[in-house]
């Protein structure tokens, strides 16, 4: 089967995630949702519906990592196609329709439609104009998955996503490198055999999957309790506490507490303090000490700014949802429902603004604009210390970033 994954108007609900990336390409469970829908759906043949900005990025970083030939913002032809939101988080496989029908989410927005439309084009789906609003008019199905509306729906659902991913690991193989560690469950901790854990370690599968990638490293007397999953080359800290719910991504540094929390590649968290129900993007850094309430006092639902809107959650846990290249100054205490977007610094010595948009300097003298040259400057440093140097294709990510948050963020 044709299979279009598309992202749809509402990819401005996943900032500041979204306003670098696809949101099929952000992470819940052990993988992104892409490749969620990749193994759900099974398709054929596979094409992607994005911004057309961000068309570049997909060739450079998504299409090499697929198993299957990809097209990229291609209009309908003439067969039947499926149709699936790319904020969509699949548990279990995927059965077809046997005849073009649609399931519409509760705001009356497309989830997946199985459909016969040629000549339907990525702008119709963007735009949602008059050719895209006649797919709500096909006879109506039940969903299959579900359909997050807003970036903290991903940390909600991980801890099960963490455990739905799992199960196929239970059929396979594994053999745990030798070492004076505790596992408790046994087979419900998969270690890469590449992985060093040190002395002292609990790897705690009672109630839920630890997972542990290849050039992982471990340090001494942390406690893992699944579920859990640790991505590649990731080092954990010694003493660090990682609690259920937690997706770590390749190349990040993990020290402290973590709770229901999501981290994308090549973030720094290492030293104490906790992090709980929170959302951190790329390369950013959270200076020692800084910590994420998730927990009103009054132990009421949180809510969330985006933009001039102010969103009820109906979360009575939420922490803080942190855009790529930010980072905090030591001691940094962030308030539950806290909105950190993209490149910007939070080093002031009081409580920090619920609300800091993108390209934000936040001092106690108060806040005033990142410099877009000082913050290429200091992407460039960060990336030099991972052997990286700086691109043409992060110049044009920085900008079109900056190009968004403008929009999305406007108050």
């Amino acid at each position: 089967m044709h299979v279009v994954i598309f992202e749809g108007h509402r990819w401005w609900s996943f900032a500041p995630l979204s306003l670098s990336r696809p949101v099929f390409s952000l992470r819940c469970g052990l993988s992104t949702l892409l490749e969620h829908q990749i193994r759900a759906l099974r398709p054929t043949k596979l094409t992607l519906w994005v911004r057309p900005q961000l068309v570049d990025y997909c060739q450079r970083e998504i299409i090499p990592n697929l198993p299957l030939p990809v097209e990229i913002n291609k209009p309908l032809g003439d067969e039947l196609v499926l149709l699936s939101s790319g904020r969509s988080v699949h548990l279990q496989g995927f059965d077809y329709p046997p005849e073009p029908a649609v399931v519409l989410d509760e705001l009356g927005f497309v989830h997946t439609a199985l459909v016969r439309m040629p000549g339907l084009t990525p702008k119709d789906c963007l735009e949602r104009n008059a050719a895209w609003l006649k797919i709500s008019e096909l006879p109506q199905d039940g969903p299959q998955a579900r359909l997050p509306q807003y970036i903290w729906d991903l940390t909600n659902w991980n801890e099960e996503l963490i455990v739905a991913d799992a199960i196929n690991l239970r059929d396979e193989a594994e053999n745990h490198p030798s070492g004076p560690y505790h596992l408790i469950h046994e087979e419900d901790v998969h270690i890469a055999s590449d992985a060093k854990i040190e002395p002292g370690v609990v790897l705690d599968g009672s109630k839920g999957p630890v997972i542990i990638e290849a050039g992982v490293s471990v340090g001494a007397n942390s406690v893992l309790r699944g579920p859990c999953f640790i991505g590649k080359y990731t080092l954990v800290s010694p003493l660090a506490l990682i609690h259920p719910g937690v997706t770590i991504g390749p190349g990040c540094k993990i020290g402290g507490e973590v709770a229901s929390s999501i981290f994308l590649a090549n973030s720094n968290k290492v030293h104490d303090g906790y992090v709980g129900d929170s959302y951190i993007g790329e390369w950013v850094n959270l200076g020692a000490g800084t910590t994420t309430s998730n927990l009103k006092t009054t132990y009421g639902p949180i809510s969330m700014r985006l933009g001039a809107a102010e969103i009820e959650t109906n979360r009575r846990f939420l922490g803080s949802m942190i855009g790529d290249h930010s980072k905090t100054a030591i001691g940094t205490r962030l308030m539950c429902g806290t909105y950190i977007g993209y490149c910007s610094l939070v080093a002031g010595s009081a409580l920090p603004p619920r609300y800091i948009p993108s390209f934000t300097f936040w001092t106690d003298k108060g806040t005033e604009k990142y410099r877009m040259e000082k913050a290429k400057e200091v992407i460039g440093q960060v990336l030099g210390r991972r052997g990286r140097s700086w691109s043409k294709d992060d110049e044009t990510m920085l900008q079109y970033a900056a190009e968004t948050a403008a929009q999305i963020e406007r108050s």
